[in-house]
Formats: C-alpha cells, structure tokens, sequence
C-alpha cells in the first residue's frame, strides 16, 4: 500500500494566538494536582466521552493505537473495584512494602482503604494492548506499548483538569483483579486507574513541590 499524506495546518493561525495558548496551558497545568477527596457531583457521559476521544488522540507507534479505556459509573462494579483494589492495598501496607517505600507515602498520610474508588461518579481504567487480536484469533504486533499508553494517560490527566475535574494516578499491584472484573480479553493488561470527580468541598492536597527546573534538565 502507497502511503498517503496531507497537508499539515498549523495551529494556533499565528505566534501571538499560541503564545497566550501556550500561557494559559501553562498556568492550568501549573495548578493541576492529584486529589483523594472526591464529590458526589456527577460528571456526564458526554464530558468522559470527549476526555477519552482526547486521550486517544495521543501519538502511538506505528499508530497502533494500543489502549482501551473502560468508563465505569455503576456503583456496583465500583463496589467490586474498590473491595478488590483494597485487598491489594492491605497486602501492600500489611508487608510488601519496604520500609523505604512506607516512609516515602508518609507525606501524602495513605493507606489500604481507598474510599474514592467509591466516592468518585467515574473511574477510567486504562488497559494496554500488547498485541491486537485479528478476527482469525491471529495476533497482530504493537510497538511501543508502555510509552504510546504512557502519553496517552498524559493526554487524559491533562484534559481531565483543563476540564475543571480531578483525578488521581492510581495503580494498585497486582491489578489482574480489573481484567476479571471488567471481562477484558487476554491481550489487554491494566495500565492505570483513575478515579474522576469534581473535588470535595474543603478537599485538601499534601503539601509537597516539584524538583526545580536546574534539578531535572540540562541545557547544551
């Protein structure tokens, strides 16, 4: 097959238009945090959807496109998620955890229970596709699975709160219990879970900070 291209648009129209873009990205992303505290607000199926059509629009390699993104809004699979989720929780406070890694989660005062795996009106599982299952049951290779899902979860945080919602990356291990759960097919392994709400009134974040800029980059 020939390849086929078109002709690239660039967007914004202009350099002043995409400067005040980019300082409004900027400032949005700046104030973007993970939250724990969860209203009972619900959110509509048309904003996921258009959150999700976001996420799906990251690059992947060969544009493979090798994710799926399961909204859940049953309280009842909800339910099942959080008790199992918890389970794991449990397992990794009660021992699996090193000490180094217990004192590292202090600032941020978790544990096993995970109250807004029921609290928040939508959680988003993220499933990688390592391989894509044709219609003979044959496989079809991806490439670049863990990075193309990686950005596409970037995607997702991202337009989560320039949507004015929170979110949380939450990655509970193992995390074979969503695939049983949710009735995934056998190519597809969670990758992240992220509850989605509006905050509760009078939520509050740890107080932490980011690296700064001279810490992680290197300019030559």
């Amino acid at each position: 097959m020939d390849p086929k291209f078109l002709p690239y648009t660039p967007w914004p129209a202009s350099d002043t238009d995409a400067r005040a873009l980019f300082e409004n990205f900027e400032t949005s992303l700046q104030t973007r945090r993970s939250l724990r505290m969860y209203s009972k607000k619900p959110v509509s199926r048309m904003i996921v959807k258009r959150l999700i059509g976001l996420a799906a629009s990251a690059p992947s390699g060969a544009n493979k496109q090798p994710w799926h993104f399961v909204a859940v809004e049953n309280p009842e699979v909800k339910r099942k998620i959080r008790t199992a989720a918890e389970e794991e929780e449990k397992a990794f406070y009660g021992g699996r955890a090193t000490e180094e890694w217990l004192e590292d989660l202090k600032p941020f005062a978790t544990d096993w229970e995970k109250p807004f795996l029921e609290d928040a009106p939508w959680l988003i599982v993220v499933f990688r596709k390592n391989f894509d299952l044709e219609a003979d049951g044959s496989k079809a290779k991806n490439y670049y699975v863990q990075e193309s899902v990686g950005i596409a979860c970037g995607f997702l945080i991202a337009a989560i709160h320039a949507a004015g919602l929170v979110t949380l990356t939450h990655t509970p291990s193992p995390m074979g219990f969503l695939s049983d759960i949710l009735g995934r097919p056998s190519n597809e392994k969670p990758f992240l879970l992220l509850p989605l709400g509006y905050p509760a009134e009078g939520a509050e974040v740890p107080d932490i900070s980011k690296k700064g800029l001279d810490e992680i980059s290197d300019f030559i």
